[in-house]
């Protein structure tokens, strides 16, 4: 694979785990933290950001495994970015004893934003890395 392309994963890898781990200190320790659904959605993040620093760490060195784990960090981050964008479609697919009412079904949350845009970038680059293959 050649150094831009590694060099362009690194990248995304690193903006997907600044942006994750943004907000979420503060929502630790908070009523948002305590619920069944949404403690398992803010662990899936913490999960999700600890893999792209390991994607981070091994694209210099196996850039295909990192690319699969970058994907799946993807993966893992986006429900707790949905959840904050589109809270209305989220709470009918997944059910659950919820303890704020429902205000709007879809909010302009600036960090959730930014973390589906981050996200998709860094998707694309490590889907458009993965079939790369070394000659």
């Amino acid at each position: 694979m050649q150094m831009g392309r590694k060099l362009l994963q690194t990248a995304s890898c690193l903006a997907c785990a600044l942006v994750a781990q943004r907000d979420p200190f503060g929502l630790e320790g908070t009523a948002f933290g305590g619920g069944p659904i949404t403690d398992t959605l803010l662990s899936l993040l913490d999960i999700g950001s600890l893999l792209f620093v390991v994607a981070l760490l091994l694209t210099f060195v196996r850039p295909r495994v990192a690319a699969v784990l970058a994907i799946a960090a993807a993966l893992l981050c986006l429900p707790l970015y949905l959840y904050f964008t589109a809270p209305g479609p989220f709470r009918r697919v997944f059910r659950g004893d919820y303890s704020v009412p429902l205000h709007a079904n879809f909010v302009w949350d600036n960090w959730a934003i930014w973390g589906m845009l981050t996200l998709a970038v860094a998707m694309c680059i490590c889907l458009w890395n993965l079939p790369t293959v070394k000659r």
